[in-house]
């Protein structure tokens, strides 16, 4: 088979469509359509590619795509080879999208949210309980706390809040420990 744009395109789509699993399964599937039917690349070649392309960030298929349709054709068959590899997933993103849309407006549906919504405030009051009683421990953490809690209260940034208690904590520590150290 001739190494066009278009049938890079097209072999890389049908190997997109049956990467079910990760980047792991595309080697079993380039083999099969690379190198025993199309003879486009040796079983070396692609074992290369892999590790390169686990090497670098970004997914494994369109890394080893890239390098796979680079060899075939250069930019053109680099670009064929990861649009190719990465247009069955965008479709089905894209259709599962469109289904959870219509799923999201029936009632059923949105009496589950509410009842998950219900059950994620108790875990976090839960989560605060727990905090609260290995936390506010004496004056200093309750002045803290209601500090922090009434700067939140005015939309004062979380991470200044959190800095801020950080910084509150060292300094009370520093001069509690100089303290101690001065008693001894």
């Amino acid at each position: 088979m001739e190494k066009t744009f278009w049938n890079i395109y097209k072999t890389f789509f049908k190997v997109g469509t049956l990467l079910l699993g990760g980047g792991y399964v595309i080697l079993p599937l380039l083999q099969s359509e690379l190198v025993d039917k199309k003879g486009w690349a040796t079983h070396d070649e692609l074992c290369e590619f892999y590790a390169l392309g686990q090497s670098l960030p970004g997914i494994i298929a369109a890394n080893m795509s890239i390098f796979v349709g680079y060899k075939l054709l250069r930019q053109k068959g680099a670009f064929a080879a990861a649009s190719g590899i990465i247009t069955p997933a965008f479709l089905t993103i894209i259709l599962i999208a469109k289904i959870l849309e219509e799923l999201i407006n029936l009632k059923f549906i949105q009496s589950i949210f509410w009842g998950v919504g219900i059950g994620v405030v108790i875990l976090i009051l839960l989560a605060v309980k727990e905090m609260w009683n290995k936390s506010v421990v004496d004056k200093f953490t309750m002045t803290v706390f209601m500090t922090a809690f009434i700067l939140s209260c005015f939309n004062v940034s979380p991470v200044f809040v959190i800095i801020s208690s950080a910084v509150a904590g060292v300094i009370y520590k520093y001069f509690s420990n100089k303290r101690r150290g001065c008693e001894e």
